[in-house]
């Protein structure tokens, strides 16, 4: 069986990838796993991709711009010479 493995910024293997005919005989023999896989589909089908323009109107102006001033005063932070 052919095994790809997936690692973190450390080099530690966080995942694995599995040809999908090994897969298909994996689910064949082991129904949980196609059970597994099936509730997998179902919450990906329960999540909607968000564009810009669905958070419109979510932070008040008031909000907003006390936030740009907090930002501008951090970047200012970051300025200083040392």
């Amino acid at each position: 069986m052919d095994l790809q493995y997936i690692s973190n910024e450390r080099g530690e293997k966080t995942a694995v990838i599995i040809p999908i005919q090994e897969w298909n005989n994996l689910t064949a023999k082991h129904e949980d796993l196609k059970e597994l896989s099936e509730e997998v589909k179902s919450i990906k089908g329960l999540v909607q991709k968000k564009k810009p323009s669905d958070f419109i109107g979510i932070v008040s102006k008031e909000e907003a711009e006390e936030m740009q001033d907090y930002l501008k005063k951090a970047r200012g932070e970051w300025d200083r010479d040392f």
